[in-house]
């Protein structure tokens, strides 16, 4: 007989089914239990009671002691994940079964739109925002699947169609990125260099770009920028040189950097600012800002991990975007380093006038081994092994006073066989669970949800579908919590002309019938 966990309390509490409580026990180890043991499951439980939901009460024109039905219709909580591979998946049926996930009937009511700069404006001025033919289902299903993996604009779709269809299907949209160090065009340096500060560059030894490496702009190359090659020559360069001297040197390009970044965030909202519900402006910065923050140089460049970057540009993009953007787009910065560090950064930003609405957590486990450790017990795995590290490291970026995004998230499964699958859906389960529980959370965003469709160094196995759009394990168990567990049907009684219940967080359709008989509907909302 299969061996399930003790979830008796917590259905007895909370109304799970049986089937959320019926989990195969043995597919983890003995210590994976023992940290996801039954009193952390009850916590979980009583954390998310505690913090996603809320009482209403609402006036109903009908008669006392009438059934009125209760249907949750929406969610507040933010459950996401890009779309980066929309229409780009070779046929229309897997086309079609990515894009269901999408809104009413699927698992996201939030999506992550490309807005990567070195391919959205591929030369200065020439946004490619609206799309054309390379942009067309037509066009991707002409490919095979190695050389849609090959093709320039893998996992760069236009944000123009894309956000269409999101608006038509009432999807929140979440544009990334504004700037990335990573996505920095090489063309900022090859038109806004000048000639001579390029001889003194080329002098020093730096390399200009990954070009220089013969990464050409195609496929996955193309969106790994800075890395590999590059990134290796230019670190080992900028450690020898002498930042002050080198700035003076450079000042024009220094100033004409400072100029385009900040026309950067006036283009994107000056075609987006209204559509979009939110926004990483600043991505991955936490670690250039704690070099030359702390040091407070004053450079007017910085020599980050991406190559030169304007002195101070995780401040000057938030105030830029401040100024760009209105007041309903909500502004993110965005981080891999879940630590002090990046709470500081924040912290400091905020004080020295950026608006920084919601803080983006990125949590990526992209070496399978790593799931395989969780299962047997292992505690040190980023920031996710175990419940109570995830409530510290939330309640330590909660300090900032800000919601927090969980923003990206990669769980693969430990290979690609059944057993694995199975296993990577307990994970799915516990860590959205746990993340779920937080008072400060106000969403979560998968990353690759497509297996194998992703980038190099990405696993192929970290998708909520398999490659031919199966759904995976991972996929029906976050159906399950989304749609089912975290959704509030029940039906209450109206008294005094009002009806009074407890439920999810959200939008709400009430039903009953009046005292003529006749039905009656009301759409609310609850907060």
């Amino acid at each position: 007989m299969k061996k399930t966990i003790a979830f008796v309390a917590i259905v007895l509490c909370f109304g799970l089914t049986s089937e959320a409580a019926d989990i195969d026990r043995s597919l983890m180890s003995d210590a994976y239990w023992a940290i996801w043991n039954d009193a952390e499951q009850a916590r979980i439980d009583a954390d998310i009671e505690r913090n996603r939901k809320a009482d209403g009460v609402f006036e109903v024109d009908a008669p006392d002691g009438e059934a009125v039905r209760v249907e949750q219709l929406t969610h507040d909580f933010r459950f996401g994940a890009h779309i980066f591979n929309f229409n780009q998946l070779g046929s229309k049926k897997c086309n079609y079964a990515y894009k269901a996930s999408y809104g009413a009937g699927g698992l996201f009511n939030q999506a992550t739109v490309s807005f990567y700069w070195i391919d959205h404006e591929p030369t200065p001025g020439a946004f490619r925002f609206g799309g054309d033919y390379s942009d067309t289902e037509r066009y991707w299903n002409s490919l095979s699947r190695e050389e849609a993996m090959r093709e320039r604009y893998w996992r760069r779709p236009a944000p123009g169609p894309v956000i269409d269809f999101l608006k038509a299907k009432d999807v929140a949209i979440h544009g990334h990125i504004l700037i990335w160090g990573n996505a920095k065009p090489y063309w900022i340096y090859d038109w806004y260099c000048p000639e001579s500060e390029k001889r003194v560059i080329d002098e020093l030894g730096i390399p200009r770009h990954s070009a220089h490496f013969g990464l050409e702009p195609c496929g996955q190359n193309w969106h790994m920028g800075y890395m590999g090659k590059w990134a290796k020559a230019w670190r080992g360069a900028y450690k020898d040189l002498d930042e002050k001297s080198l700035a003076a040197k450079i000042s024009v390009f220094a100033a004409n950097m400072r100029r385009v970044f900040r026309k950067r965030a006036f283009d994107v909202a000056g075609a987006y600012g209204d559509v979009v519900d939110s926004f990483d402006v600043v991505n991955e910065s936490a670690q250039d800002w704690v070099r030359y923050r702390k040091a407070r140089t004053g450079l007017p460049v910085w020599f980050s991990n991406y190559g030169l970057m304007p002195g101070d540009y995780p401040l000057h993009a938030l105030l830029d975007a401040k100024e760009a953007f209105p007041a309903s787009a909500r502004l993110a910065i965005n981080d891999y380093k879940i630590d002090d560090s990046f709470l500081e950064q924040t912290r400091q930003l905020v004080d020295e006038g950026a608006r920084i609405d919601i803080v983006g957590c990125q949590m990526h486990i992209f070496n399978t081994n790593d799931c395989t450790r969780l299962v047997n017990g292992a505690t040190d795995v980023k920031w996710v092994g175990t419940p109570q590290t995830i409530r510290a490291r939330l309640d330590m970026m909660a300090r900032t006073g800000r919601p927090l995004h969980v923003s990206e998230v990669t769980i693969a499964a430990p290979g690609e066989d059944a057993r694995s699958r199975d296993i990577q859906a307990v994970l799915v389960r516990n860590i959205y669970r746990a993340w779920f529980s937080h008072p400060a959370a106000m969403g979560i965003t998968w990353w690759n949800t497509v297996d194998g469709a992703g980038v190099a160094g990405e696993p192929l196995v970290s998708g909520l579908f398999t490659r031919d759009l199966e759904k995976k394990p991972a996929y029906h168990a976050l159906d399950r919590l989304i749609n089912h567990e975290w959704k509030t049907s029940l039906d209450a009684k109206a008294s005094a002309g009002k009806v009074a219940f407890r439920g999810f967080k959200g939008r709400y359709r009430l039903a009953w019938k009046g005292a003529d008989g006749k039905p009656r509907t009301k759409t609310v909302e609850l907060k």
